[in-house]
């Protein structure tokens, strides 16, 4: 396989996908990265896991249905033109 802006783009993709499958009850509460995790006081800098966790549930929120889009464009690709 060649490494094309096609291939780069499928690997971004694929990244996303993973993000946006985590479960809050089922995964990430069993390594420690639950909702309750990371609750910081008034004023006080969020950390890295609070951020991460915040990065998440926004990647899936706002990307759940553009991410149905380009996954069935890609699965149509795929299929035609292998």
């Amino acid at each position: 396989m060649a490494f094309t802006l096609y291939s780069l783009l499928q690997a971004a993709l694929l990244c996303v996908n993973a993000i946006a499958v985590l479960h809050e009850e089922r995964f990430l509460k069993n390594i420690g990265w639950g909702t309750d995790q990371g609750i910081g006081g008034f004023g006080e800098e969020p950390g890295i896991k609070s951020q991460l966790m915040n990065l998440i549930r926004s990647v899936r929120t706002v990307m759940r249905v553009p991410l149905i889009i380009v996954n069935s464009i890609t699965i149509v690709l795929l299929l035609l033109f292998g």
